[in-house]
């Protein structure tokens, strides 16, 4: 009788490496990124824990400091505006609503743009030709205009503002997903789902959006700043966000007013905006470097 064989001389099944892992190893070697995104979890914290770390409140009028120069003394690192207001302290106030807007935006603007790219992609036809004649219309439409309109009819509120900025931000996403569905449609696993009795939405849901992850990722990281800069025109024109929250639109159109007498005011938030745009950017070459499909 054969003797039996122990667990550890059985055949062991191959044990793959985890999908991410080099994706994750050539965003690490890509050096701007990884410099890019520690900054701007920096940034993050800054913006939404150090509000509550600084001696001085965003709304607090020092009255014994007006107009002051940036300084070490009283803390008034930035300065203050002519309320005497600390201007670091609304500079990271202003940071949280504008990265908020940028994130919520990009948020609503994939989930929607995803959702209609796929099934304009997948289903073709007259379904694809009536969903994409929809976008090219509302590519025509003034954006400023319905911005306008809308902040006449409803106010300044901050779920308008991330609302009106969403309304159209998803358009170009729809186009790149629609574009990457009708090339995924006539692969043979999508032709084994749909041989196999598989309804539209699971293969979408399952199938399509699964293999547009990349792709999705990398656009959105586009899209987040996009969304930011729109946002700070938005609040210069003065249809942003209303006291007593602000941005760094507000601050900058603020800045911007009084430049030859406070320079100051508009050197911080402008710095801070133009560092975490640049940032995105950067690390959304990094993800396109890593998750490109030349390089798995």
């Amino acid at each position: 009788m054969a003797p039996m064989k122990t667990l550890s001389a059985l055949p062991q099944p191959a044990v793959r490496p985890h999908r991410a892992s080099p994706a994750l190893a050539r965003f690490m070697r890509h050096r701007a990124a990884l410099a890019s995104s520690v900054i701007l979890v920096l940034i993050a914290l800054a913006c939404f824990i150090g509000p509550f770390l600084l001696p001085n409140s965003p709304i607090d009028n020092d009255w014994s400091a007006i107009s002051l120069a940036p300084t070490l003394q009283g803390g008034h690192w930035f300065g203050t505006d002519e309320l005497g207001r600390d201007l670091l302290a609304r500079t990271l106030v202003g940071g949280r609503v504008s990265l908020e807007v940028g994130l919520l935006g990009t948020l609503v603007s994939t989930l929607v743009g995803v959702v209609y790219g796929a099934s304009a992609g997948y289903l073709g036809g007259r379904t694809d030709a009536v969903l994409m004649r929809i976008v090219d219309m509302m590519y025509a439409i003034p954006y400023m205009l319905i911005a306008i309109l809308m902040v006449t009819l409803f106010g300044r509120a901050f779920s308008l503002v991330v609302l009106t900025i969403s309304a159209f931000s998803w358009l170009d996403m729809a186009r790149v997903v629609r574009g990457q569905t009708l090339a995924l449609r006539t692969r043979e696993f999508i032709d084994a789902a749909r041989a196999i009795g598989v309804r539209p939405a699971a293969i979408i849901a399952r199938h399509i959006v699964p293999n547009l992850a990349g792709i999705v990722a990398i656009y959105a990281t586009v899209t987040v700043p996009g969304i930011v800069l729109t946002e700070s025109v938005l609040s210069f024109l003065g249809l942003g966000v209303q006291e007593p929250m602000t941005s760094w639109g507000v601050l900058i159109q603020d800045g911007a007013q009084k430049l030859d007498a406070m320079p100051w005011l508009l050197l911080g938030p402008a710095v801070m905006l133009c560092v975490t745009l640049y940032c995105v950017n950067f690390v959304g070459d990094g993800l396109r470097d890593a998750l490109d499909p030349k390089e798995r």
